[in-house]
């Protein structure tokens, strides 16, 4: 292919992305499956008539993981946080923990039982699996209610946080030691730390530099530091958390007084903008992402019984654990929540980050496949059958509370 065909094979997949994305918010299908679709679509035409594509891990992994810290960074600009949502923060933060760690105990079981390999490394396989995908659920929400969407937001969010982090603690190599326990807590608090300070910095340097280059280079700098902070064994995602929450929250934070103060106006500047250019970023880097990874998936793979067999157990294993919670705990009405559950970007990310020694070698990874695209059909179904409740009419609301008016 020449420099003109390739450049018209990128521009028309942003306009397709761009499409059904149209298409989502008018017909509640996920854009995201739909890129998939395309995916595996192109890779049939492709083998059908010849055409070979090879693409390195590196690549897909790549993209994974500059979509990761965008979608992160934009579910933080999104979270506003004050004494009325505390409670809403302890049961998001609750459902996504514990919804997490029962459906990786019971995908270990499935794993163990039908694998027969070492604890660890199914325990390790199990976790990316247990994982919301913040990638599908927030560009998902917009047609739900706001107390359903700002709950599935914070749960999807928490979900990714936990689970890295829980993730990061299994592939250390050892657990369940007061040394490995220790290092993993000095994680955490160096993580907090670090997100405090680098927040802070970021946001001088934005509030004070004079260039109009100003936000690449700063998503330029928080994917050094979440670089940085996986070499140093450190739960990076926290980094970009706390930042894209201090910038939205930023009436909260205190700085010393030769840091100086910034008006209200500036900083509300400043955060339209990041959340503009990043909603713009996640949306290239997940079209790219997805169609990459949809064209990586082999029909022929997926329909295996094997996969099918292990997959649909998987699949079962998530509804139950979420439907047990969602009813006996959490007392929430299930309709349309139990069905945002995908499985999707962090997934994949993280099974790419799976070291060579946990390797299962009798998994097959079509199943990581299956899951992904079973869960997402059954948000979709969710987004299809849900129907808001009509609000009443402002007049009949106005007539309601009019108790001062008398008989003429």
């Amino acid at each position: 292919m020449n420099t003109e065909q390739v450049l018209m094979v990128l521009c028309g997949v942003v306009v397709l992305s761009y499409f059904f994305s149209i298409l989502s918010r008018r017909f509640r299908l996920p854009s995201v499956l739909l890129l998939l679709f395309s995916g595996i679509g192109i890779r049939y035409l492709a083998d059908r008539y010849g055409y070979t594509l090879n693409l390195p891990h590196v690549v897909v992994e790549g993209l994974g993981v500059v979509g990761l810290i965008m979608i992160v960074l934009e579910a933080g600009l999104d979270l506003k946080l004050n004494r009325q949502k505390v409670p809403l923060i302890r049961r998001s933060f609750l459902s996504a923990t514990i919804i997490l760690l029962f459906s990786a105990i019971l995908i270990t079981l499935i794993l163990r039982h039908w694998l027969m390999e070492p604890w660890v490394n199914c325990i390790i396989y199990a976790l990316p699996l247990s994982i919301i995908s913040s990638a599908i659920v927030i560009p998902s929400l917009h047609h739900l209610t706001p107390d359903k969407k700002e709950f599935l937001v914070y749960e999807a969010s928490f979900s990714d946080i936990v689970g890295i982090i829980l993730f990061n603690y299994f592939t250390i190599g050892e657990i369940l030691t007061l040394q490995s326990l220790g290092v993993f807590t000095g994680s955490i608090i160096g993580a907090i730390l670090v997100s405090i300070a680098s927040s802070v910095l970021l946001f001088l340097l934005l509030a004070n530099t004079r260039l109009n280059i100003r936000f690449f280079l700063v998503f330029s700098l928080l994917i050094l530091l979440y670089a940085a902070g996986k070499l140093m064994h450190l739960p990076s995602l926290l980094i970009i958390m706390v930042f894209g929450l201090m910038i939205r929250n930023w009436e909260y934070v205190k700085l010393p007084s030769f840091l100086g103060t910034y008006p209200e106006s500036q900083v509300n500047e400043i955060r339209e903008l990041m959340h503009s250019i990043t909603a713009e970023s996640s949306f290239l880097i997940r079209t790219f992402f997805f169609i990459l990874f949809g064209f990586t998936i082999q029909l022929n793979n997926i329909l295996n019984e094997e996969v099918i067999t292990i997959g649909s157990l998987i699949v079962a294993a998530l509804l139950l654990v979420r439907l047990l919670y969602l009813r006996l705990f959490l007392k929430a009405n299930l309709f349309p929540e139990l069905f945002f559950m995908p499985r999707g970007l962090i997934t994949i990310v993280l099974f790419y980050k799976i070291p060579p020694a946990f390797h299962l070698s009798s998994f097959n990874e079509s199943i990581i496949a299956f899951v992904i695209l079973t869960t997402s059909l059954l948000m979709m179904l969710g987004n299809l059958f849900y129907r808001r409740k009509p609000q009443p009419l402002l007049e009949e609301q106005l007539f309601v509370e009019r108790t001062d008016l008398g008989n003429p």
